[in-house]
Formats: structure tokens, C-alpha cells, sequence
């Protein structure tokens, strides 16, 4: 989703919603987040999970120093157990990347060809061992640019949504998705919105 689509889709929605036209005008237009598709962003995803950013890169840049070209799936599945705890990996997380490198190696899961349907793209994508459905859905936004998908379990958006749109106290996973329901096909671009939002603390 480059920059041109997501302002249009911002202003479809502001146009269908006072609410969101409120929270454009008092936040500003987001930027686009985009990320290179295919199985560095995946393996990066796995590695940034629970810890922070300055702390996945540093592991990143660990164990590109000990094993090599981190960007073939078969240089994860040649290292030792020992050389990805040496990078800072646990056990969880060494065997969450072994297994998208094994799906990425055998064929299973083709990064160059998800399905078009957005469901059926996070359920190939959820068969990783450690790819739950809000990673499956914020690769498919920022990787593939998909502009209808809404990761209603990120705490951020859910706050975001509530404040926005007038609710008192913060929306259920459940109740963030039905919010959001008449918001389509532009649901991707008010998620940005949200993380936005959040982040400007403006509203």
C-alpha cells in the first residue's frame, strides 16, 4: 500500500465517517509501512516477537555473524541448536524458525504466491509453528500491501478504535472486528491510522 493508495483510502473512510475525518484532522495522514515481502520479513517477525526492537536487531545481527546468510532457509536449518542460542534465540523462538524455514524449503508455504483470499493466505501462514494470526495479518498488510486486512487483536488498534470512535473503555478482539465491519475494503489503511493515532497522542 504506497502512499497515494493510502490517502485514498483515508479519505473514503473520513468521507463515510465523521469520526475518522475527526481523528485525520487532528493527527495528520499516516506514512505507509512497508515491508520487503518473503521470508526475511517472516524470520524477522519470529525473532521481534516479545522483545524490542533495538533488542531483535541486535539478535538479528548476531546470528547473521554466526551462521552466515540468514536469508536462506537452509542456513537455519544447518545451524546448530548451540549457534542460535549463542544469537540470543531461545529454544521457543529456534524452533519457530526452523519451522518456517523447513514450510519455506519443502515448498508448503510459497511466500511468492499466497492465496488471494485474505483468510485463507493467514491460515497458510498460521501453519508456522510461531506465526499466530496478528503476525500473519500485519505481514500481509505491510509485506503484500493487502488493504482490507484488520489485525483487530493488536492492543493499539483496539485502543485507538475506542477512543476514535467514542466507546467507553477499550474494544474486545471481537468487538474491534464488528467495529470495523463498515469500514471495508479500506480496513488496512484505518489500521495504520490507528497506530498513527495512537502514537501522535493527539486524541
Amino acid at each position: 500500500m504506497d502512499a497515494d493508495s493510502l490517502t485514498r483510502s483515508l479519505e473514503a473512510l473520513g468521507a463515510a465517517e465523521p469520526k475518522i475525518a475527526a481523528a485525520l484532522e487532528r493527527a495528520g495522514y499516516p506514512q505507509p509501512r512497508v515491508r520487503p515481502r518473503g521470508y526475511e520479513t517472516l524470520l524477522r517477525t519470529i525473532i521481534g516477537q516479545q522483545v524490542s526492537v533495538k533488542a531483535a536487531a541486535s539478535i538479528w545481527d548476531k546470528l547473521a555473524g554466526i551462521v552466515g546468510d540468514v536469508h536462506v532457509p537452509a542456513v537455519m536449518l544447518a545451524a546448530s541448536d548451540a549457534d542460535l542460542r549463542a544469537a540470543g534465540l531461545s529454544r521457543q523462538k529456534a524452533a519457530y524458525a526452523r519451522s518456517l524455514a523447513e514450510h519455506v524449503s519443502a515448498g508448503t508455504l510459497d511466500l511468492d504466491a499466497l492465496p488471494e483470499d485474505d483468510e485463507e493466505a493467514i491460515a497458510r501462514l498460521v501453519d508456522v509453528k510461531g506465526i499466530g494470526r496478528w503476525s500473519a495479518e500485519i505481514y500481509l498488510l505491510f509485506a503484500e500491501g493487502r488493504p482490507d486486512i484488520w489485525p483487530a487483536g493488536d492492543l493499539a488498534v483496539q485502543i485507538e478504535a475506542g477512543r476514535i470512535m467514542g466507546l467507553e473503555g477499550r474494544p474486545t478482539e471481537r468487538q474491534t472486528r464488528a467495529l470495523a465491519e463498515a469500514w471495508r475494503p479500506h480496513r488496512g489503511a484505518a489500521a495504520i491510522l490507528m497506530w498513527h493515532s495512537y502514537n501522535t497522542g493527539v486524541i
